[in-house]
């Protein structure tokens, strides 16, 4: 007698929207996020840590990747099946990639956005997307458990 055998389906999610290159924009992002992966019943914990990545992601798309009128774009990815949540951020100015600048002093007022992406994401990096643009991504375990650690991947910075 064959019996099949259970098959276990990996689930995807994703979820995607344009919002307007303002501070306005930047904190939706935030509210955003938090909701949807409330909605997906992800850990306090992961929540709280990618509230904070998307709230930096979001300023620097805002402050630093804006061009007037055009959008960024915040997308959420969750992989079931590897247990990993993405949250990416795309602007269109490709020529400033993010890098995690030198020593900050104690009364410099910018400069740490991406100290704490690095703190909180286990990996994140940027990556290309034509035919102008960025997008800067993180990436947290969903059951808090750390992925490989691969940071910030450097470029021409823009201030």
């Amino acid at each position: 007698m064959n019996v099949p055998t259970p098959q276990l389906c990996a689930t995807v999610r994703t979820f995607a929207q344009r919002l307007s290159s303002t501070r306005r924009g930047a904190r939706l992002a935030r509210l955003l996020a938090v909701e949807r992966l409330t909605a997906w019943a992800m850990s306090p914990r992961v929540i709280e840590r990618a509230a904070h990545v998307v709230a930096e992601l979001a300023a620097n798309a805002a402050l630093h990747g804006r061009v007037q009128g055009r959008d960024f774009l915040l997308a959420l990815t969750l992989d079931e099946a590897i247990g990993t949540l993405r949250l990416a951020v795309s602007d269109t100015r490709g020529e400033c990639r993010p890098a995690i600048p030198p020593e900050r002093g104690p009364d410099d007022e910018s400069g740490r956005g991406l100290l704490l992406v690095d703190a909180l994401a286990d990996r994140w990096g940027t990556e290309p997307r034509p035919p102008s643009g960025k997008t800067v991504w993180a990436e947290i375990g969903q059951h808090g458990e750390g992925l490989e650690a691969v940071s910030g991947q450097s470029g021409s910075q823009c201030r």
